[in-house]
């Protein structure tokens, strides 16, 4: 098994962690939320390259789009 397969992992655990993040009262937390959402999206895109996982990839990119946005109307 390569190494790559093993990404999917810490990629869904960084998203649910995110998502309870974005998911708070406290604008810090959010903040972090946020971040660490944008950290997701680059593991599932990297374990996306590794599967050939194409629709994961342009999903990714699209929910990174809109962390963006979600960044920028928090603050």
């Amino acid at each position: 098994m390569e190494y790559l397969d093993w990404v999917q992992w810490p990629a869904m655990a960084v998203t649910v962690a995110a998502a309870w993040l974005v998911g708070s009262r406290l604008k810090h937390r959010r903040e972090i939320g946020f971040w660490v959402f944008l950290t997701s999206n680059v593991l599932w895109v990297i374990w996306g390259l590794y599967a050939d996982a194409w629709a994961l990839i342009i999903l990714q990119l699209a929910l990174a789009g809109m962390n963006i946005r979600g960044m920028v109307k928090n603050w």
